[in-house]
């Protein structure tokens, strides 16, 4: 692969994942629920995700789920379904753990929280689009395939932790400032509208 088509690759990775999605909404509320640490249990669940989604373009399974109709409609109607549930949970109990400290953190299940970023991965059709769209086009059959998707799957996770990561120091670093403000209810309110709206796109998407 050579470095101009590999620079081509990392800004086109780097739009997308810095572009607000379910993960990065999913990643801010944690960060402002749980704090900027733990927040990063749901990074690591999310670039899992995306992991698990590369291997399956590598295999080809992936395409077999975008050329599916059915397949496709299931993951989608998963994905926007879990999107609106987090929403309802947000907008009837808001943010309770707005003023986090130690024992909060404590309490707050680490298992949980990246379970919740590997699902929100797994049921992005975004997800399954870009993987198995883009990372073709990169590929120069002629080179050893395994070397190729290992930098273009390494590049993309990479660009995808710090897009998130920067998700969750900026919620943090706003409700820092914001904390006599702000109530946890009405940032619930606010993020479970966000989540609504994202899962009734999401349902409304095609591929």
């Amino acid at each position: 692969m050579q470095f101009e088509s590999w620079i081509t690759f990392c800004s086109i990775a780097l739009l997308a994942t810095a572009t607000p999605g379910p993960a990065a909404l999913l990643v801010s509320m944690h960060s402002l629920s749980f704090g900027f640490r733990k927040s990063m249990l749901t990074v690591l669940g999310n670039i899992t995700g995306l992991f698990m989604m590369s291997g399956l373009a590598v295999l080809g399974l992936s395409t077999v789920i975008l050329h599916s109709a059915l397949a496709f409609t299931i993951i989608k109607a998963l994905g926007a379904l879990y999107l609106i549930y987090l929403g309802v949970k947000l907008w009837r109990h808001g943010l309770s753990k707005l003023d986090v400290n130690e024992s909060s953190c404590a309490k707050s299940n680490a298992l949980s929280l990246y379970a919740q970023g590997v699902l929100v991965a797994l049921t992005n059709p975004k997800a399954i689009v870009f993987t198995t769209a883009l990372f073709p086009q990169f590929i120069v059959v002629s080179e050893p395939l395994f070397a190729q998707f290992s930098v273009l799957v390494l590049s993309f996770m990479s660009l995808s932790v710090l897009c998130l990561s920067s998700y969750a120091f900026v919620a943090q670093r706003a409700k820092s400032k914001a904390r006599n403000l702000v109530s946890g209810t009405w940032l619930g309110k606010l993020f479970g509208s966000t989540f609504i709206g994202a899962g009734c796109f999401l349902a409304t998407t095609s591929r």
